[in-house]
């Protein structure tokens, strides 16, 4: 990688510069590279020049105290000799191509742990920060089905549903699979927010995933600060999936931004009453597409791929090609498989994905019947004519042969 780690250029330091002098407003900051075509030159001009081009007042005050700039440059400078976080340019060749497809793409991106998460292929998982028991479980499964698939889980490292799949992206038997999930700030990369992140942030980084914000350092959190966040998550991703989300909640912008950047968006339906999940039925209502297995949203994005493969090979295509042959193979290799329900942390029980359920001939009928989110007793009798017995006694066999389990009455598929 040739991301910056200690010394900046001279164009870098312009760069952090402007950045700071116009509080990471990417609209000022764009306005100052059209007007002026270079960082340096944008950053040599007089308050006056800046002035007129009607920069906001609080940014012509930072942009004449130059002292308090360099202290800010130098303090990230050092930083980034320590090791605390590293720092790519949008005109490296490391930046995320697919960032630079966006309408207002960041100048720089702050970034702890793996960064070559952030060129491979990307789904968001987002929805809401209170979500229901079932959700969680759904979020968590489906995350980790994803990363099985060979796919990066990207989300805004909230609580809720977006904790829950980066913990399923996390949740990986195998090694090769692990920390196949990228975390997207709305604070300064130095920042733990919530407070208990910290925990969340460290396993992520641990595990080889990536934490990312276009924020300066101790940017602290504000209602502006999320929204960009999930214009980043959106952008960085091929398609978005809300797995409970409210009618006002957060993950629907960042389901219209997907739509926008011309991507796919998925929903999971829910009960009607289900309020809860109001967004997400607001969301099936206006176009997005219903999903209730996480093979439904491989097949689609794995299409898309198919159809134009430019997607992410704009700045790397042999990574491009070698990550879609990956996907290629263990999304094929998944469809007779099945979901695992796990705990929240990587067990050694952890059943891959994309592994192959073999089912004695006798109990093929009824292992048909069982899906990945459960059926109770009474469904089962309906749909199999088993008498009850028989019945109970097929489960327990399947049971024993660790394909299915038994979660408060209901039975599915591992």
């Amino acid at each position: 990688m040739t991301a910056v780690t200690s010394s900046l250029s001279d164009d870098q330091r312009a760069i952090l510069a402007l950045w700071y002098e116009v509080n990471a407003s990417l609209s000022a900051y764009h306005k100052l590279i059209t007007s002026f075509g270079y960082p340096q030159l944008a950053w040599q001009a007089k308050v006056e020049a800046w002035k007129q081009l009607g920069i906001h007042h609080t940014h012509l005050k930072r942009h004449e105290q130059l002292e308090q700039t360099l202290a800010n440059i130098d303090k990230i400078q050092q930083a980034l000799i320590e090791g605390r976080y590293g720092l790519l340019f949008a005109d490296d060749a490391d930046y995320p191509a697919q960032l630079s497809q966006i309408y207002d793409p960041p100048p720089l991106l702050f970034y702890r742990g793996n960064s070559a998460r952030l060129h491979q292929a990307q789904i968001a998982i987002v929805g809401s920060r209170k979500p229901t028991a079932h959700a969680q479980k759904i979020t968590f499964d489906m995350a980790q089905y994803l990363a099985q698939a060979g796919y990066i889980v990207t989300s805004g490292l909230a609580m809720g549903v977006d904790k829950r799949a980066h913990l399923g992206a996390l949740a990986q038997a195998d090694p090769d699979y692990q920390g196949r999930t990228v975390g997207v700030m709305g604070t300064g990369i130095d920042v733990n927010y919530p407070n208990h992140r910290d925990q969340l942030f460290t396993q992520i980084i641990e595990q080889g995933g990536c934490i990312i914000s276009e924020l300066l350092p101790h940017t602290q959190p504000h209602k502006h600060t999320f929204p960009r966040r999930n214009r980043l998550v959106a952008g960085l991703s091929l398609a978005t999936i809300v797995t409970e989300a409210t009618i006002k909640s957060g993950s629907l912008i960042t389901a219209r931004l997907t739509s926008e950047q011309g991507k796919q968006v998925f929903a999971i339906p829910s009960h009607i009453d289900n309020s809860n999940a109001e967004g997400c039925h607001h969301l099936i209502r206006e176009g997005a597409t219903l999903v209730y297995h996480p093979q439904q949203v491989l097949e689609d994005v794995n299409g898309q791929l198919d159809y134009d493969k430019g997607a992410y090979r704009t700045a790397n295509a042999t990574n491009f090609n070698s990550n879609h042959s990956n996907i290629t193979q263990t999304s094929e290799a998944i469809e007779t498989s099945s979901i695992k329900s796990t705990s929240q942390q990587p067990t050694s029980e952890i059943k891959p994905a994309r592994s192959t359920v073999v089912v004695p001939e006798h109990l093929t009928a009824i292992y048909e019947q069982l899906d990945w989110h459960g059926q109770d007793l009474d469904a089962l009798i309906s749909a199999t004519k088993l008498a009850p017995p028989q019945l109970i006694g097929q489960l327990m066999e399947l049971e024993l042969m660790g394909l299915i389990s038994e979660q408060g009455g209901r039975y599915l598929r591992i």
